[in-house]
């Protein structure tokens, strides 16, 4: 078991954790935004934000009342954690209601989750210390420490082994000095205390046809990051063609960053 186990917390410290014509070539919901004027509001994408592991849907909630307070409808939709392709599925329901142009911003594993979103109405995608992996790729292979070393999680992650798998979950004592070492000791334990079990399978899921192959996409690096290496999101960020902010920050940016998270996604909904 002890080895069965080991295997499992290698293989989701990843879990963890573009543009023009597209990415791919170089050319709980929340409440509706605040009252705008019929023609501001139609000239404005929705905003889709997606929550990744060890997270939950409130670690968006600096950057979502930026947002709203621009006149954007954004929504919060629960990231259920159970991989790729059922996590994807769950968002779509979430916003299927939406008919209207909208940018998708994925955090972390939550990039995994919008790069296997495909609807037409999707104008941009913005991934924040995010996963984006390409078809038949897995977040297991995105983070391998052989290639990407200097991540800090694989000694915070607590397993807990269930009758089906197993679901993954980080020490609340180490959560602060890997996942969020830019916030207070009290913000971390909160950010701790909220943070949704990821099924360990999750990470070793092949992805589907990437979605950020054609839209256009940015990416937000946490240059300081301690849980996924910026080596990555480096590479990541490249291969897609995205336009690339960096930021002083732990893999937490939407939280102590929100202000440049915000910036990007803007950028995106205009188009800049």
């Amino acid at each position: 078991m002890l080895v069965r186990l080991r295997t499992v917390g290698a293989a989701v410290v990843a879990t963890a954790v573009l543009g023009t014509v597209g990415c791919g070539s170089d050319t709980e919901s929340s409440p509706s935004a605040p009252a705008t004027t019929a023609a501001n509001a139609a000239a404005k994408p929705a905003i889709v934000l997606v929550h990744g592991s060890f997270s939950n849907s409130s670690s968006w909630d600096a950057v979502a009342t930026q947002l709203r307070g621009q006149g954007y409808q954004v929504v919060q939709p629960d990231n259920p954690l159970r991989g790729p392709a059922a996590d994807a599925a769950a968002v779509t329901k979430a916003i299927e209601g939406i008919t209207g142009p909208v940018v998708l911003v994925g955090h972390s594993y939550g990039g995994a989750v919008i790069s296997n979103i495909h609807r037409a109405n999707v104008k941009a995608e913005v991934f924040v210390a995010a996963f984006a992996p390409e078809q038949g790729e897995s977040v297991q292979a995105l983070s391998d420490p052989a290639r990407y070393p200097g991540s800090k999680i694989e000694t915070a992650l607590r397993i807990q082994p269930t009758e089906t798998g197993a679901e993954v979950t980080m020490a609340p004592e180490q959560f602060g000095a890997v996942f969020a070492q830019d916030v207070s000791a009290d913000v971390a334990s909160r950010l701790a205390a909220a943070q949704r079990p990821t099924s360990a399978a999750a990470n070793a899921e092949p992805s589907g046809a990437p979605s950020w192959a054609g839209v256009p996409c940015w990416y937000v690096i946490s240059t300081e990051d301690q849980t996924f290496p910026p080596a990555a999101q480096r590479f990541q960020a490249d291969r897609m063609h995205a336009r690339t902010t960096e930021v002083k920050s732990s893999h937490a940016s939407p939280v102590s960053h929100p202000n440049e998270v915000a910036a990007a996604i803007t950028a995106a909904a205009n188009g800049s």
